[in-house]
């Protein structure tokens, strides 16, 4: 076989390892995504627990990125502290250990059978969570066909002499093999594939034990450094300590190794002949050895990353984006959390809205009216934001449920906006043109306007909450305040025409300026109820598809 052949073949089954993993990873988070994000919620408590939690659920997702990616969610804003944090990154690297050391033993014998079943569970699976297993399944009897086949691709020639000689320039030479498979594990994205590479080169004679070694230390590293240059474009250095944290603490553990393979190497092989074993055994024991290092000094290790990298306290641009980490892309789960939480931030720049407008009618503020153009502006690019995060991620990837809460967010974002637009352009116009004409309203019409206002200030407050807990009842009770508001509007519409019945020029101009702000009030109303309680009663069946009565 002529060397381009090998090549290309060689690529062919490092990418079918790489697509094993990814339909493992990909079918464990549409089957489990949400509750192995509330086992680390949970767990994020005391360090044991959360360290023993990173291990759990890294070695069901095979990525300990994907646990980096939902701790990062939760420790977003200081919800959850630094130390658990780091606690479960140390988890993580010994969870993503597991499936190498099962991978490990000869167990390519049943990859046929195990795709042959996944496949079954997929086509033949009534449920969702049943199909989404049949996919885990496949990948991993994708992983050990990949696995095989590599091995009988580089077993022919492990005596050649230019591969030899490559070999042994790594094996001389620690330090490149580190950061040769540190460089792989930063472009495939997964230590799990490059140290399964590293086993079938070990097995087949191919790289010396302590070449096999380093290798091993460099994709420990490599993994690391992902995070760091994702997260790299943030703004405030607050959120680079924890994959911050997790670098510095693999760059110390593969200080060490490398000036410990050359002792480490002879006594492993001592204890355990079989080089791919042993190779897989290092990897755990690299991971464990680097955890009970560092899990006794994480208070003061928290510390030093704090006032290394201190919170920024300036204001940052109110229309960037604080929470869509494109690192989160590649998960879903923590994803569609991300885009959920810079929703809300759009119902706080349209409280503020409200407030500027209140104080607009009431204090004759105009600068006020001003600042409602540019939240306004504030709340066009968060949207736009939000739908660009959203329909980037992989409709694959992605569950049922998925879906229906990224539905849910394009509403929530969209209505939200549609809010600020009447704000803006309807509402600001009305209380301009109030004040450039010298209109004012009577003492009764302006407390009718600042209870209206207050209680769409508090309806904003409810659909959010509607919007993050899906309750039912709370959407029926926020739905409610539509039929409100159109009594409001009516009770309103009844009043101004008896003035005008009465004669009463001197309030007629200001009686309709009074019904205009009423029936914009209530468009605004009508977005919030549309955004945050709609997209619940819809599903829950509650929603009738007209309020027309059918003829009969």
């Amino acid at each position: 076989m002529g060397l381009p052949l090998l090549l290309v073949e060689l690529a062919g089954a490092v990418a079918l390892l790489l697509w094993g993993l990814r339909m493992v990873q990909t079918g464990v988070q549409r089957a489990y995504g949400p509750r192995l994000r509330a086992v680390l919620a949970a767990a994020l408590r005391t360090r044991l627990n959360a360290f023993l939690a990173g291990i759990g659920v890294t070695a069901v997702l095979q990525s300990s990125t994907a646990t980096g990616l939902m701790v990062t969610g939760l420790a977003a804003g200081g919800v959850v502290e630094l130390v658990p944090a780091l606690a479960v990154m140390l988890g993580a690297n010994v969870g993503t250990t597991l499936i190498v050391q099962v991978l490990s033993f000869d167990v390519a014998r049943v990859a046929p059978g195990l795709i042959a079943l996944g496949f079954l569970m997929f086509r033949r699976g009534e449920a969702t969570r049943i199909r989404d297993l049949g996919r885990v399944v496949i990948g991993l009897g994708l992983m050990l066909l990949a696995l095989r086949q590599l091995l009988d691709l580089v077993t022919p020639y492990e005596n050649t002499p230019m591969l030899r000689a490559a070999v042994e320039a790594v094996s001389s030479e620690p330090v490149v093999a580190v950061l040769l498979a540190a460089v792989l594990t930063w472009a495939a994205h997964s230590s799990v594939a490059v140290v399964l590479l590293v086993m079938s080169l070990a097995s087949s004679g191919v790289a010396s034990p302590e070449a096999a070694l380093a290798l091993v230390v460099g994709a420990n590293l490599g993994t690391a450094i992902n995070p760091v240059l994702e997260g790299a474009t943030g703004d405030d250095p607050a959120a680079r300590r924890l994959p911050l944290g997790n670098l510095i603490n693999r760059l110390v553990g593969c200080a060490v190794a490398l000036v410990a393979i050359p002792y480490v190497a002879p006594l492993l092989m001592a204890v355990e002949p079989h080089a791919a074993r042993a190779v897989a055994d290092f990897h755990t024991a690299f991971n464990l050895v680097l955890a009970a290092l560092f899990l006794p000094f994480l208070r003061p290790y928290a510390a030093l990353l704090r006032r290394l990298l201190p919170a920024r306290l300036d204001q940052a641009d109110p229309s960037r984006p604080i929470y869509l980490d494109k690192a989160a892309i590649e998960t879903p789960v923590v994803a569609i959390g991300a885009a959920a939480r810079e929703a809300l931030r759009l119902a706080d720049v349209l409280e503020a809205m409200l407030q500027a407008l209140r104080d607009a009618f009431e204090k004759d503020d105009r600068r006020r009216i001003a600042e409602i153009r540019r939240m306004d502006d504030v709340l066009d690019r968060l949207n736009a934001a939000i739908k660009a995060y959203v329909t980037a991620l992989d409709p694959e990837a992605m569950t049922d449920a998925d879906h229906r809460r990224v539905e849910q967010v394009l509403a929530f974002a969209t209505n939200l906006e549609h809010a600020g637009d009447v704000v803006d352009k309807n509402l600001a116009a009305l209380a301009s043109k109030r004040l450039k004409r010298g209109l004012a309203f009577s003492r009764e019409g302006q407390a009718e306007l600042a209870g209206m206002m207050e209680r769409l200030a508090a309806n904003l407050r409810m659909a959010a909450s509607v919007f993050m807990t899906e309750e039912p009842r709370a959407a029926r009770l926020l739905a409610s305040e539509k039929e409100a508001f159109r009594d409001m509007e009516a009770n309103a519409t009844q009043a101004h025409f008896a003035r005008l019945r009465e004669g009463r020029t001197d309030t007629a101009e200001t009686s309709a300026l009074h019904l205009d702000v009423v029936r914009d009030l209530k468009r605004v109303n009508a977005h919030l109820v549309e955004g945050a309680a709609y997209p619940i009663l819809k599903a829950q069946g509650e929603l009738l598809p007209s309020r027309l009565r059918t003829g009969e």
